[in-house]
């Protein structure tokens, strides 16, 4: 396979995100990728996040954790975002980041990026579908190519069978369905083989279109 660069781009309040961040960087990683495990940028106020004695735990936790930036983008064959659901949209932290990518839109510098997206809600049916399929608004408009993983391996079903994107429901207590696993890492192993696809295929001179 030709050798793929992976952002895995992550917004995270209490750690949920960031957990499936971590399991999908090791499984591109095993599959012969460069990864790296990227934060979005807090934007809620210091008095909120003091409040809720967990979102303050994981603040102070992943603090060295690179916050991503344009130049990620540029760098990355492939993308993997992991978000929770805000009302069944992309949280307001990650959706100031994509409105920051114009220029890079405009210059073509996002054109064949190759994306896939996983999201996390208390519920099971807490919007986590539309929230993947919000965020893939944004890269359609990028020209991205969409590395869903429909149904593609049995490891998806026992893991709720979303086919945009593995879905986490979390417990009260913040747990994690033990099946997440599985989907998150062949989710993250289906965007490194696509995304190898199609670096090899453009570096031999297919049309851009």
């Amino acid at each position: 396979m030709a050798n793929v660069n992976l952002a895995v781009i992550y917004y995270s309040a209490t750690g949920t995100n960031y957990q499936l961040a971590q399991w999908a960087a090791e499984s591109a990683k095993a599959a012969g990728a460069e990864a790296k495990i990227l934060r979005v940028q807090e934007l809620a106020p210091p008095e909120a996040i003091e409040r809720n004695p967990a979102w303050k735990a994981h603040t102070e936790a992943v603090k060295d954790v690179p916050v991503v930036s344009l130049a990620d983008l540029e760098w990355a064959d492939a993308i993997i975002f992991s978000m929770p659901t805000r009302y069944g949209n992309v949280p307001a932290q990650l959706k100031e980041f994509l409105d920051s990518t114009g220029g890079l839109w405009f210059q073509g510098k996002l054109a064949n990026k190759v994306v896939s997206a996983m999201t996390t809600a208390q519920n099971p049916h807490g919007g986590q579908e539309a929230t993947t399929l919000a965020l893939y608004t944004t890269m359609y408009h990028w020209g991205a190519i969409i590395a869903a993983p429909g149904y593609t391996d049995q490891s998806l079903f026992p893991a709720g069978g979303n086919p945009y994107g593995t879905s986490v429901s979390v417990g009260q207590d913040g747990s994690i369905s033990p099946d997440a696993r599985g989907a998150v890492e062949h989710q993250a192993r289906r965007t490194v083989m696509v995304a190898s696809w199609v670096k090899q295929g453009l570096g031999q001179g297919v049309a851009q279109g």
